[in-house]
C-alpha cells in the first residue's frame, strides 16, 4: 500500500506538469465556456448606458479579482465632473516583462431589443436628459466583456508560458466616445503604467463565427458629434404666412447638407454626413419656434473632417438667411468637444504580427483581412494621439454560418450592430474572442 502511495505521489508530481503544458488557449476557453455563457446572459439582460455601468463595473471587477488581479474601481474622469466613471483597472503581475493592455467595453445602447432571445432586455433606464429609454446591447459589448473575462481567466492558468504585467481595461462610456478618454485623463498610464502594446476586440455583424477579422492601418473613423439647432418665428398652423417655419427649414437643411458629401468632397475620401435624430413641434397646429438636430459626421482625413464641419455650418446659416430667418434667429452650431473620436490606427507590423499567430492558432482559413469601415472606435486613444503605443482592435465573428450563408444566397441584409434584432451567437463568438485575445498577449509575452 505505501509503494502504492508513494507511485501515485510520484505520478502526480511529474504528470501535473505535462498536463499544465498542455492547457491551450483553446482547451482554456472550452472549460470556462458554461460559466461564461451564464455571466453573458446576466450581462445581456441587465444593459447599462453610457456613464451608467454601476453594476456591469461591479461584476467585471469581482471577476478580474477571482481571476488574481489587483483591482482598482471608480477609475476615470470625465470632462463634465457631473458624471462619474466606473472604469475598472485589474493588473495581473507576473514577474519582469513587457506591459501589456487588454480591454473590454461596458456600456449598451438605448434601443428596444426585438431579437426574441430567451434572455432578451427588458431594462428601461433614464438617459442623461433625464427620459426613460429602453437600453439593449445592441453592439455585443457583453460578448466582450464574457471574452475579456475569459481572457482573465487563461492567462491567469497560464503564467508558465509568460511573464510581465497584463492592464485589463473594463471601460466605461465608449457609446459615447468619452470613456477612454476619462480613463487617460484620470492618469491610467502614469498610475498603471505605459504599455508597451495595447489589445483591443470586437464583435462582427457581417463575419461568421469561427473567423477573426483585422485591418492593417487606419480602421474605423473620426467622429465628431454635433448638435444644431434651427431657429425660426413660431405660431399658428393655419398663417404660415405670418412666420418663420423652422420644421421646413430644417428640411431644406438635411438635404442641402447632403451636397456635402456629393458634390463638396473628393469621392474617393470618405465622408459620411448623417442626421440622427430631429425634434421640433408639440402640437399639429402649432408651428415652433426651433427645432434641434443631432448629427454624426464621420471622417479620415484632418483636412475633410474640417472642411466637412465648416461646411454645415456655412449651410445651415446661409439657408437661414435665403428663407428670410433674422440674423438674430441664425442656427446654432456646436461641435460636441465631449463626443470625438479619432480615427482608430492599427500598428502595421503588430497587425502582421498577431496575423501570423492567429493563422497558426485557427488556421489560414479563419482569418481575414477586412476593409476598414466609418464606424467609431474611442479604443483609438490608447495608442496617443502620435500612435507611439502600438495598438490594434481586432473583429471576430458573431453571426451562424449557417444564417450567414443564407445572407449571401438570399441577399438580405443581417441586422447590424446597433440594431435592435442583432444577437451574436454567444459560444463560438465568446470562444473566439477568448481564444483570439489570448493567444495574441502570450505571442508578445511569451517567455
Amino acid at each position: 500500500m505505501k509503494i502504492r502511495s508513494l507511485l501515485i505521489l510520484l505520478l502526480s508530481i511529474w504528470i501535473g506538469p505535462l498536463i499544465l503544458a498542455q492547457q491551450t488557449p483553446q482547451s482554456l476557453a472550452d472549460a470556462e465556456l458554461p460559466s461564461l455563457l451564464g455571466i453573458y446572459k446576466d450581462i445581456h439582460s441587465h444593459p447599462e448606458l453610457s456613464g451608467h455601468e454601476e453594476r456591469t463595473a461591479a461584476l467585471v471587477a469581482k471577476e478580474l479579482k477571482a481571476a488574481g488581479c489587483e483591482v482598482t474601481e471608480h477609475f476615470g474622469t470625465y470632462d463634465d465632473p457631473k458624471f462619474k466613471a466606473y472604469g475598472v483597472i485589474g493588473v495581473m503581475k507576473n514577474g519582469d516583462g513587457p506591459t501589456i493592455l487588454v480591454r473590454t467595453d461596458l456600456d449598451a445602447l438605448p434601443v428596444q431589443e426585438e431579437t426574441g432571445v430567451p434572455y432578451a432586455s427588458k431594462i428601461t433606464a433614464k438617459n442623461d436628459e433625464g427620459k426613460d429609454v429602453p437600453v439593449m446591447h445592441a453592439c455585443g459589448h457583453d460578448v466582450h466583456i464574457a471574452a475579456f473575462i475569459g481572457t482573465a481567466r487563461g492567462l491567469a492558468k497560464l503564467k508558465d508560458q509568460w511573464h510581465g504585467t497584463i492592464v485589463f481595461v473594463g471601460q466605461p462610456a465608449e457609446e459615447t466616445g468619452n470613456g477612454a478618454r476619462a480613463l487617460l485623463k484620470a492618469g491610467l498610464y502614469d498610475r498603471f503604467g505605459k504599455p508597451a502594446f495595447a489589445l483591443g476586440f470586437h464583435d462582427k455583424a457581417d463575419l461568421q463565427a469561427g473567423h477573426i477579422g483585422v485591418t492593417e492601418g487606419y480602421t474605423s473613423a473620426n467622429v465628431d458629434s454635433l448638435d444644431v439647432t434651427v431657429r425660426g418665428v413660431g405660431g399658428h398652423g393655419a398663417y404660415p404666412h405670418r412666420i418663420k417655419d423652422p420644421i421646413v427649414l430644417s428640411a431644406e437643411i438635411i438635404n442641402a447638407w447632403q451636397t456635402i458629401v456629393s458634390r463638396e468632397n473628393n469621392p474617393l475620401d470618405p465622408l459620411v454626413v448623417t442626421v440622427g435624430a430631429i425634434h421640433g413641434g408639440t402640437k399639429r397646429n402649432i408651428i415652433p419656434d426651433e427645432v434641434k438636430m443631432h448629427l454624426t459626421v464621420r471622417t479620415y482625413k484632418k483636412e475633410v473632417r474640417d472642411k466637412a464641419l465648416a461646411a454645415i455650418d456655412r449651410i445651415a446659416k446661409q439657408m437661414a438667411a435665403a428663407a428670410g430667418v433674422p440674423p438674430e434667429r441664425a442656427p446654432i452650431v456646436t461641435v460636441r468637444k465631449d463626443e470625438v473620436c479619432p480615427a482608430m490606427y492599427n500598428n502595421p507590423e503588430l497587425t502582421k504580427r498577431l496575423v501570423a499567430v492567429w493563422k497558426r492558432t485557427l488556421g489560414d482559413d479563419n482569418v481575414e483581412i477586412v476593409d476598414p469601415t466609418m464606424g467609431g472606435e474611442d479604443f483609438s486613444e490608447y495608442g496617443l494621439p502620435d500612435h507611439s503605443i502600438p495598438a490594434v482592435n481586432f473583429h471576430f465573428g458573431a453571426v451562424d454560418p449557417a444564417k450567414m450563408a443564407e445572407s449571401k444566397k438570399t441577399r438580405t441584409e443581417l441586422p447590424s450592430l446597433h440594431s435592435s434584432k442583432f444577437a451574436p451567437v454567444p459560444e463560438p463568438t465568446i470562444r473566439l474572442g477568448i481564444i483570439g485575445m489570448t493567444s495574441a498577449v502570450l505571442d508578445l509575452m511569451k517567455k
